[in-house]
């Protein structure tokens, strides 16, 4: 993709990679192998995320609520997870990529948790895209935990509860230092957020495609970004067109 094709590139596209178990099922295929499907997915839409211009991408890899999951399939995703990290680091590395990890990490085992901060410590320093991993991640979950640290402040007598403001909340996400998404991105023809970036995609644009993400192409992604491009953001004021002509 040709960052010269769009008028407008968004600084932060989220992705929801949804329909790995559905693409596997079209075919008769068991759901693990939709899984491994989706990984190769992720490397192409990397690349092309950094070849457009993209400086964020954020992809929702793991729900907190995915522990519900068969064991058997749980297993088999935190082992892609685990070889991802093993098989494709170095080369993101290479490749000045940042890894910024999101989620609850109190629960994690050690060598999932291990493996992680080994990610974000060995690339911290990189300037190119910002690979946001959603692990073990629910917005409700990240918002209560934010709430419960600037709670704690006010109980230390750190923190008015007066002085509480959207920006000290967006401070405690983890998140914090990172823009909103411009795009949402979800595949697979389901529409809804699902506890993803609730309080960040605020004023985000939205597209829903029907390809299940083990289909998800540069080619795909390049349209999704055509048609953010075509988008009028107004963020609550007037659009661009009628503040022009002073309707």
């Amino acid at each position: 993709m040709s960052e010269s094709v769009f008028v407008t590139v968004p600084e932060h596209v989220a992705i929801i990679m949804d329909g790995n178990g559905r693409w596997a099922k079209q075919r008769g295929l068991p759901r693990t192998m939709g899984h491994r499907k989706g990984v190769e997915a992720v490397r192409e839409t990397v690349r092309a995320a950094g070849a457009v211009g993209i400086k964020y991408l954020t992809l929702f890899a793991f729900s907190s609520e995915n522990w519900r999951r068969p064991e058997a399939e749980v297993s088999d995703l935190l082992g892609l997870l685990k070889a991802f990290i093993r098989r494709d680091l170095a080369e993101l590395h290479r490749q000045n990529v940042r890894i910024k990890v999101i989620g609850d990490r109190h629960s994690l085992r050690s060598d999932i948790l291990g493996l992680l901060l080994e990610a974000e410590e060995t690339t911290k320093d990189n300037t190119a895209l910002t690979l946001v991993i959603a692990f073990n991640y629910g917005s409700r979950d990240e918002i209560a935990r934010a709430v419960v640290s600037l709670a704690r402040d006010v109980e230390a007598g750190c923190l008015r509860a007066q002085d509480i403001t959207p920006a000290l909340i967006n401070a405690r996400l983890d998140t914090a230092g990172i823009p909103d998404p411009d795009l949402i991105i979800r595949t697979s023809g389901e529409e809804r957020l699902s506890n993803f970036l609730l309080w960040q995609a605020a004023y985000s644009e939205f597209i829903f495609l029907p390809e299940y993400w083990p289909d998800f192409s540069p080619e795909i992604f390049r349209q999704a970004l055509e048609k953010f491009a075509s988008r009028d953001r107004r963020f609550g004021g007037l659009s661009s067109q009628a503040a022009a002509v002073g309707t």
